[in-house]
């Protein structure tokens, strides 16, 4: 079973990762994989919108 995606956690994630690359203590190697993770969270956030986008859509048209 797929655990439901949390939007608040995400963009959470994505505060922290934006922290750490900020950070001029933070590597390139690990830069590269923030900013890897980044566009995972980036395009489920986008998915999850777009989801919620359509549900309100049809809510509106009922």
């Amino acid at each position: 079973m797929m655990k439901e995606f949390d939007y608040a956690k995400a963009v959470e994630e994505l505060e922290a990762i934006a922290s750490k690359v900020e950070d001029p203590q933070t590597g390139i190697g690990d830069i590269d994989k923030y900013i890897r993770r980044s566009e995972e969270l980036i395009a489920a956030c986008r998915g999850y919108l777009r989801g919620a986008r359509e549900k309100l859509e049809v809510m509106d048209n009922q």
